[in-house]
């Protein structure tokens, strides 16, 4: 009996071994090919900028090329939907944002089924949104703003990289403590948006701050307020609207996803790059000037920091009744 055991125990080994032996290769080789990157906006925007410039860093590290693409609709779940259906190998990723962990609550059914659709692979930055109103713009201050809302229900616009991003919701959540109304028009990405607001298409956008931040610079928008509540370096002189409107708070986020299913070992590959990619020189320039801060963590790190948004920002969407435009 004991000898059956011992050659069970033998066999049983040896085959774990082979598959080590089999698998350990492969992972070692990892990446063998170039790496997409998944942005869900038009190119322009504040998520289209992070995807690139952390691209630079992972393709050093990785010794592959990393390639955005951009997959612009449907409040980001076009280009959610292409990653959660591509093959889980670590070559699709995509770069969620706000959207993703506002999408379960907001759309009716989503073509991905859910978010355990997804596998984190890492939380890249955290930072505010900026309130912004084109340069010739007769609101001046948010107190203007705030005057022209509530004494003119409905008519103050306010532009979004489309419905369910933050700055749809940062509008939403703005419109609802000022107990008024404002209309919400959404653009298929930050570019096209800020394009309309320049042009005096609609009157003002909590577009993120890295999106905002060189228009800002260039005096082509003017800042009013930060959706942080505290002031944000990036914006020297410009207060949090929570000042203005007690309760306020809005945070950005730019999270890094891979397929369901993708293997441990090769999201922990693409973790250390993206990690390593976050200090290099040209993404921490980056995040010093458009007010981001770095979060490198560990892929748990990043689900348990979605999960905290989901529960929050649900609640706004439901308590509001905001639908799918």
């Amino acid at each position: 009996m004991w000898t059956s055991i011992v050659n069970r125990s033998v066999k049983s080994l040896a085959l774990v071994l082979a598959a080590a032996a089999y698998a350990g290769p492969a992972l070692a080789a990892f990446p063998e090919q170039p790496i997409r990157i998944i942005v869900p906006f038009a190119p322009g925007g504040g998520t289209d900028l992070v995807a690139r410039t952390i691209s630079v860093g992972m393709s050093k590290d990785l010794g592959q090329p990393v390639i955005v693409e951009n997959k612009p609709g449907a409040g980001t779940m076009i280009g959610e939907d292409f990653v959660a259906k591509s093959k889980p190998d670590g070559y699709t990723l995509v770069i969620s944002t706000f959207a993703h962990a506002v999408n379960p609550t907001l759309q009716p059914s989503l073509p991905y089924g859910s978010n355990k659709a997804f596998a984190p692979v890492m939380l890249i930055a955290r930072g505010p949104n900026v309130l912004v109103v084109r340069a010739g713009s007769p609101f001046k201050t948010i107190g203007d703003l705030i005057a022209y809302a509530k004494a003119h229900p409905g008519k103050l616009t306010y532009a979004s990289q489309g419905t369910g991003t933050s700055a749809h919701l940062a509008g939403a959540l703005f419109a609802d403590l000022l107990k008024t109304k404002m209309t919400h028009v959404p653009y298929r990405g930050a570019g096209p948006a800020m394009a309309d607001l320049m042009g005096g298409q609609v009157d003002m956008m909590f577009a993120t701050a890295e999106a905002a931040g060189p228009l800002v610079n260039s005096g082509k928008f003017r800042a009013l307020g930060v959706t942080t509540t505290t002031p944000s370096p990036a914006f020297k002189g410009v207060p949090p609207v929570s000042d203005s409107v007690p309760g306020f708070a809005v945070e950005s986020w730019y999270g890094m996803y891979a397929p369901a299913g993708t293997p441990a070992a090769v999201i922990d590959r693409l973790n250390a790059a993206a990690r390593k990619a976050v200090q290099e020189p040209v993404f921490t320039q980056m995040i010093k000037r458009e007010g981001l801060a770095a979060s490198p963590g560990t892929p748990q790190d990043l689900a348990k920091y979605v999960q905290a948004q989901e529960q929050r920002w649900g609640h706004v969407v439901k308590e509001d009744h905001i639908k799918p435009e």
